[in-house]
């Protein structure tokens, strides 16, 4: 099913992908400027120049479309190509969640605070229902990379230890309200995570 839209006198139908994305990229531009708060039917439907019914047949409920539109705009992240070392591999991926995440993750913690509130849910519970179910976590994977090298030993990790990194920096980008320097990632790597892990900054297994 397609609806009409005229876009300088000139009447065309979006159908299927083409509609929809259309749609949760309107309503991307809304939840943007306006926060859950703003996120209507009404605000959304209007923006992408379509009716709410038509809204309603794809997502019957708020969240539903919220979920919809946060997945096309908010990408699992991609583990980075293997550098052969755990530390360049792990300051690979922070530096990419720094450059590309760091306005996106403060601004979805304000502007969604009502959806939270509202849900009783958290932003980790938002971020398990948009990661695939069967994708493995980067910092995992990359930790997973160094135990198939023999840089690590390959013993039982909790997922607190193993995603120690993305938490930090996470907490730095919201106490900063943006991007962190580039000395505070190193550090994070090398005097906090890697000798959790056992390792020096160099890659080498420290003396305990």
């Amino acid at each position: 099913m397609g609806e009409r839209q005229r876009t300088d006198g000139i009447s065309t139908r979006r159908r299927g992908a083409t509609l929809e994305n259309a749609i949760t990229d309107a309503a991307w531009e809304v939840l943007v400027e306006q926060g859950y708060h703003g996120f209507t039917y009404e605000v959304v439907a209007t923006r992408a120049g379509t009716s709410k019914p038509v809204l309603y047949r794809r997502w019957p409920q708020r969240e539903d479309l919220l979920v919809a539109t946060l997945a096309r705009h908010w990408r699992p992240l991609d583990v980075p190509p293997d550098t052969g070392s755990l530390r360049q591999d792990a300051l690979a991926l922070l530096r990419t969640i720094n450059a590309e995440r760091s306005r996106a993750v403060v601004l979805l913690r304000i502007q969604l605070a009502d959806y939270f509130r509202e849900t009783g849910t958290t932003f980790d519970d938002l971020r398990g229902r948009l990661r695939p179910a069967d994708q493995t976590p980067p910092f995992a994977a990359l930790v997973e990379r160094a135990v198939e090298r023999g840089e690590l030993a390959d013993e039982p990790r909790s997922a607190r230890l193993v995603n120690l990194p993305f938490d930090l920096l996470r907490h730095d980008m919201l106490m900063r309200m943006g991007a962190v320097p580039d000395e505070a990632i190193v550090e994070i790597v090398d005097t906090v995570w890697l000798p959790l892990l056992g390792l020096s900054p160099h890659g080498t297994r420290a003396k305990r």
